[in-house]
Formats: C-alpha cells, structure tokens, sequence
C-alpha cells in the first residue's frame, strides 16, 4: 500500500523505556487550562524528578510570561538528554491503535500516524487533503514557531478527524488487539481516564488501514456522498492542535526556503497526528466557552447591545446559572424562529443573549465577532477559551470578569459545514472536556 496517497507516512515513533512510570511520563495536551496555573503546579507536584513529557513542552498559561527564551532552551536540552540516555527508544516502522478511556466513560479509538505536511493548507479555501475546520489566528504561530524550529523532537496532541459513517478505517482495529504487540497500557494523571496503544506492522492490516482511507479520499465517490461536482476531496479535518499543525507547516516552509534539505525524505515534512473517526461514539464534541477579563460589565453589554441592535439583540437576566442549558439549542437543533442564543455569567449574575435576526450560522461567530472589535478598541481586556461550565461558572463569576456558555453543534455536521460553508470562527468546538484532550505519549524525531 502506497500510503502516501493518503498523506501518510508508516514510520517510527519513540516511546519511554519500558522501565519508567508512564503515569507521571504522560501530562495533558499543553493548551489546556490556560487560565489554571494550579492546574500545571499540580501536575508537577505529581512528576517530581521523573522523566516526564511535561520536560518536552511548554504549557501555554506560562508563554509570554518574560522567560520564554530560557524555558525554550531548557526543553531543547532536555529532549537531546532523553536521546542520548535512552529514555525514549524506537518502537520499530508501523502505526499505533489508540485505545482512550476518559474519565467520563467514554471509550475513544484512534491511530497514531505521522501526515505529510505538504497535503495541508490552512488558509480558507483550502483544497487539500488535509484542512483546518476553524479560523487560524497567525498571531499566535510565531511563538510556537521558536519552540518547534530548534526541536529535535515533536511530541503530538493533534488529533485529525476522518468522516467515515460506515466505521472501516480504525473500529476493526479493536477485534484484532490480540494480534498487536502492546505497547503502553496505564492509567493519566489529573482525571485523564486510562489509555493503551498497540503497535501495527503486519502488512496485510496496514493494506486494509490505506485501503479504508484511500476510500474516503476517492474523489468520485466524495463528490457523490457529499452531493458535489469536482470537488477536491477533504480526507482529513483537524480536530484538534489546529495551531499546532499550523506550526508544524511554517517551520517546513521556513526549512524548505533556507536549502539544503532533501525535502522528499525530511523527517519535519511531516506531523505526528492521532487519527479519530468523528462518528466515534466515544467522540465528544463540546462548545468552547469565552471568559472575558478586566471588563466593566455595564460598559461591555451596552456597547453589545449598540453593535447587535441590527441583530434583534435581547438581553434576559436569569436567577440561576442553571437555567442557561434550558434556554440553549441541544446539539445539531434548529429553532424555528432562526434565532441565536448564548449564555453569559458575571458578577452581577447569569442571563442570556437572544438574537432574532442572526448574521452569522454560529452563535461563536456572532460572538467572537464582537470580542475581536471590543479587544482591539480595549487592550486592558483578555479573553481566554475554556472548556467546561464549571470552570466557565467560576472564572466569569469574578469581579471585572464575564463568562459566556455557547451552546453545542453536531459533530455529524462538521464535514459539511467545513465543506459547504468554509471554516468555522476559530474557537467553536473542542473534541471533549479539558481531561479528555490527548495526553503527551509518543515522540518523533523530526531532526
């Protein structure tokens, strides 16, 4: 099987001696819990001096914080460190069979696979193999960019996302783990549920893996589930680590122009990814909630209400944050009077935004619209994406802070809202709660 027809590369990937504490080795994807510091000083209370992939990243709730450079340097060392002293060996060519269950009960399969970069575009209009679902923020790539360009390693919480209803690429995979050697099999750290991996090399399922994908990726038959005409084909849709990917691509662009690199064979041509299926019924996908900080409320909601008066903008105040999930959409719902609804939480209390006369499908779009006029005219304000009620509840009920509750969208309809209408506003959807990102596991050289 030619896998790179699918934009796949069958290499090898680096896992921690068989003789460490996988509990403490494996820490969540580094965008999360941004605005938790405690959070990060928990997990390394539960590292301690152990090799840990918490040494290999830099959790973004410290980035810009006046020591980037140093801590940059300290995670190069550190991952050349784990080379030279054999704490990561090679598991030997093949794919990895993921198998996550999250502390929610939810069992999620996946298959870990390095993609080829040069399939991926993130840019709107993008007719790749490989696109992003959300808005890209080129902000943000820059500082990535100096933790990744020096690397030695790449270490992923990107998770791709293929729509395949039918369940023929990754679901077989479960009937067949006793023909797979077993890799790692421990519980996570922080209510991160437990998670196994199995290596794949036997030639004859790697062809049924290719052969699957190279099914969804046919055009004809795209064009025909899909109800299009010379459509190019959208195989794999990022789930998660959109930024992350995003970096991967500029520092392979960046190593291109500079020379000197057989940019056929580089290992930093491609990405290491974990491949979901999205009608996993493990599968989550969430709402993204916005907390704004260092905003006067009564200022803030007045100047929402000038800018979405043309909207139909109501504001209704609720007794309890409890009564927000009654008033919003359930996923996939749509109301019959088109209007749009999100919820909000401040000091003063919980209400709801209704707009009857919407500009955007998304009540995201409609809000991040505003935040990004309102951030641009407020430089004191900072908004920050958070995962979960509880902690949206907590963070927004603080003096000077908002927090707004989005409501959820289907994850059947995300390949056609992608393919018809172009990506989403970034920030709409997370693929579950905060502890059910991917945790740090598999390693990849990429220089």
């Amino acid at each position: 099987m030619d896998f790179s027809k699918v934009a796949v590369k069958v290499g090898e990937v680096l896992l921690p001696h068989p003789r460490l504490d996988l509990y403490k080795w494996a820490v969540v994807a580094c965008d999360q819990f941004t605005s938790q510091p405690e959070y990060w000083e928990k997990v390394a209370a539960v590292v301690g001096d152990a090799p840990s992939t918490l040494e290999l990243i830099f959790p973004e709730v410290y980035l810009g914080k006046g020591n980037d450079k140093e801590r940059i340097d300290r995670i190069n060392v550190r991952m050349q460190q784990y080379l030279d002293s054999q704490i990561l060996v090679p598991t030997g060519p093949g794919l990895i069979y993921v198998e996550r269950r999250t502390a929610y009960g939810n069992l999620r399969k996946g298959l870990v696979a390095a993609v080829d970069l040069e399939a991926y575009d993130y840019h709107p209009g993008a007719v790749t193999l490989i696109r992003a679902t959300e808005g890209t923020v080129l902000e943000r790539i820059p500082p990535r960019v100096q933790i990744r360009e020096q690397a030695v390693l790449e270490l992923p919480h990107i998770m791709l996302l293929i729509d395949d209803p039918s369940a023929r690429v990754i679901e077989p995979l479960a009937a067949k783990t006793g023909q797979f050697t077993k890799l790692y099999d421990t519980d996570l750290m922080m209510q991160g549920g437990h998670v196994t991996g199995y290596l794949i090399n036997e030639p004859r399922i790697l062809e049924e893996i290719g052969h699957g994908l190279s099914c969804l990726a046919d055009p004809e038959a795209f064009n025909r589930k899909f109800g299009l005409s010379g459509a190019a084909p959208l195989l794999f849709a990022v789930g998660d680590g959109n930024h992350s990917l995003a970096t991967a691509k500029t520092v392979w662009e960046n190593l291109k122009k500079q020379g000197g690199i057989n940019p056929v064979r580089h290992p930093a041509r491609y990405a290491l990814v974990e491949i979901v299926n999205v009608h996993d019924p493990g599968l989550r996908i969430e709402p993204i909630h916005r907390v704004v900080f260092h905003v006067d409320e009564v200022e803030f909601f007045k100047a929402m209400a000038n800018a979405l008066a043309p909207n139909g903008f109501e504001l209704h105040r609720l007794e309890r944050f409890e009564q927000i999930a009654a008033w919003l959409p359930t996923a996939g719902q749509r109301r019959p009077d088109n209007c749009q609804m999100f919820g909000f939480i401040s000091a003063k209390g919980p209400g709801i935004i209704r707009l009857t006369q919407p500009a955007h499908n998304l009540a995201a779009g409609t809000l991040q619209e505003f935040l990004d006029r309102w951030v641009q005219d407020h430089p004191e304000t900072q908004v920050d994406y958070i995962h979960g009620a509880a902690v949206l509840r907590e963070l927004g009920s603080r003096p000077d802070n908002i927090g707004f509750l989005l409501p959820a969208m289907a994850k059947s309809d995300l390949f056609k809202t992608v393919i018809y209408n172009g990506v989403l506003p970034r920030k709409t959807f997370s693929m579950g709660e905060a502890e059910e990102k991917r945790y740090y596991m598999e390693c990849r050289k990429i220089r």
